[in-house]
C-alpha cells in the first residue's frame, strides 16, 4: 500500500513538472515591466469603433438577402412594432451620419436616401460607407479638442470624444439585436464563429 502511494505520487510529480515549468516561465515572462505610452484619442477611439464595425457588418452580411424584412413575431413576447433586420441595418446608417452631424466632415449621406435603400447589396454598402464617415470624423478628435463641449442639451456635457463613444456604443446595441435576429433564423454570427463561442 505505502509502496503503491509513492509510485502514485512520483507519478502525479512528474506529470505536473511540465506544467509547473510552464506556469513558472509564464509568470517570470509578465514580471516584465509594461511601458506606458501615448495614443492619440482618435487612434484609439479609432481601434474601438473598427471592432464594432466588423461585427455589425459581419452580422449585415451574413444575414440571406431574403431575410431582411425578417422581425420576431409580434406573438412571441413583445415583439410589437421591432424594427426589421433591414431596418436595423438603415437606423445603423443613417446614426453614423447623425452622431457627427457638424463636425465638418465632407460625404454624409442625407436620411431619405438611405431610407430609399431596398436591396441587401445596397443597405451592406451604404452601412459600410457610414462607418468610413464616422472613422474619418473620430479621426479629427485630437488631444486638444478631445474634451471640448460640443452643442447639446446641457446635462449630457457632450464632448468629441462622448460622440464617438456614443456611437460606439449604439454600434454594440444593436449589434446585440442584429445577433438575435440572426440566430432567429439559424445563423451563427460570424463574430461568434470566429472566436469558437457559438
Amino acid at each position: 500500500m505505502h509502496l503503491r502511494r509513492l509510485m502514485c505520487m512520483g507519478l502525479c510529480l512528474a506529470l505536473a513538472g511540465p506544467a509547473i515549468a510552464f506556469a513558472q516561465e509564464g509568470a517570470a515572462s509578465s514580471q516584465k515591466p509594461f511601458t506606458p505610452s501615448l495614443i492619440a484619442p482618435a487612434d484609439s477611439l479609432n481601434a474601438v469603433l473598427s471592432i464594432m464595425e466588423s461585427q455589425v457588418v459581419g452580422a449585415a452580411e451574413a444575414m440571406p438577402a431574403d431575410k431582411y424584412d425578417f422581425a420576431p413575431s409580434p406573438t412571441i413576447g413583445l415583439y410589437t412594432g421591432v424594427r426589421t433586420f433591414a431596418q436595423q441595418v438603415k437606423h445603423l446608417t443613417e446614426s453614423n451620419y447623425e452622431f457627427f452631424h457638424g463636425w465638418g466632415v465632407p460625404g454624409a449621406v442625407d436620411r431619405k436616401t438611405i431610407e430609399a435603400l431596398k436591396t441587401k447589396d445596397d443597405l451592406v454598402a451604404a452601412l459600410k460607407a457610414s462607418y468610413a464617415y464616422a472613422h474619418a470624423a473620430i479621426g479629427t478628435i485630437t488631444p486638444e479638442n478631445a474634451f471640448m463641449s460640443l452643442p447639446g442639451p446641457a446635462q449630457y456635457k457632450m464632448t468629441h470624444t462622448s460622440m464617438a463613444a456614443f456611437c460606439i456604443a449604439h454600434s454594440m446595441d444593436h449589434y446585440g439585436q442584429m445577433v438575435e435576429y440572426l440566430r432567429m433564423n439559424g445563423i451563427v454570427p460570424p463574430a461568434s464563429r470566429q472566436s469558437g463561442s457559438m
